[in-house]
């Protein structure tokens, strides 16, 4: 089996380590924050110094840091992954980031002789770790079919999005606007039932039967109504697509209205001291207002 090098291994990052640890591949992991590193150990990845030192040592590298700067510093910084990239070795671009951030990264890295995948991720670190999270995936058809081993261990579905790099970027802040439209939906709905006096559990069953059902209300309000904001994915997650995603709408000439909302929603939250705390906190936030 291949060998893969995961820079940045978080929540997500973390998740896809594991999932590929347990279905046989070699996994070398790097991270700034050293006490996510002895867990994977202990499962088998190899742990590596710095991204150049990574890159060094695998075939393929996937890189899941937080956004556009980050991406830059762990490829091009002082000791970035760039330095040791060879001729046709693929790098899974995983964040969410804007698409003009994703074509200049892809840009870099093609000069390079490197082949960049456009592969923004959705569906939590559960989801990574079982392998039924989703890539929005665009790259070069030839650069895709060789892939398609990795692509497919880490992903269930992997939707094919287009030839272009930047594209899978576009996708993704399309998907997270409407997420984040829901999420605010949904704890603005769940606080509205806390002052009715509704038992939040049973306005929560009816929801995910009926008309007003998605997926993020089921996932973070369940957590919200136990009082749990442990962070899964942190409020500033959020709080930058859906800034992204109303800045990309804005370069075509559209102002999504429900998208500058909920954008506006989580930036207060964020502001309001919630920022560390898992994006499910959105409803006690809107609860106290």
């Amino acid at each position: 089996m291949k060998s893969v090098g995961i820079i940045g291994v978080g929540n997500m990052g973390g998740g896809m380590a594991r999932r590929l640890l347990s279905q046989g591949w070699s996994v070398h992991v790097c991270d700034v924050d050293e006490a996510v590193l002895p867990p994977l150990k202990a499962l088998g990845a190899v742990v590596q110094s710095t991204p150049a030192s990574l890159a060094a040592a695998v075939d393929r590298l996937i890189v899941c840091v937080v956004d556009a700067q980050q991406m830059s510093d762990v490829l091009f910084g002082s000791t970035g992954a760039a330095q040791e990239l060879r001729l046709g070795q693929a790098v899974l671009l995983c964040p969410t980031i804007s698409p003009e951030d994703a074509e200049t990264l892809g840009r870099r890295l093609t000069a390079l002789g490197s082949e960049p995948i456009d592969a923004p991720m959705s569906g939590g670190p559960v989801r990574a770790e079982q392998g039924t999270m989703s890539l929005m995936v665009a790259c070069p058809d030839s650069v895709f079919d060789t892939h398609q081993d990795l692509l497919r261990a880490l992903a269930n579905p992997v939707f094919r999005i287009s030839e272009r790099v930047g594209d899978g970027a576009r996708t993704k802040l399309v998907n997270n606007l409407l997420a984040g439209i829901n999420l605010a939906g949904a704890a603005e709905v769940l606080a509205l039932a806390q002052r009715m006096g509704l038992d939040l559990a049973t306005t929560l069953n009816v929801m995910e039967r009926s008309s007003g059902q998605s997926w993020i209300a089921s996932d973070r309000m369940r957590r919200a109504i136990e009082g749990d904001y442990a962070p899964r994915a942190h409020m500033t997650l959020l709080q930058k697509d859906t800034r992204l995603a109303v800045e990309a709408a804005q370069r075509v000439g559209v102002t999504p209205a429900l998208g500058v909302k909920a954008s506006a929603i989580f930036a207060d939250a964020s502001a309001a001291g919630l920022s560390k705390d898992d994006d499910a906190a959105l409803f006690k936030h809107l609860s106290a207002i």
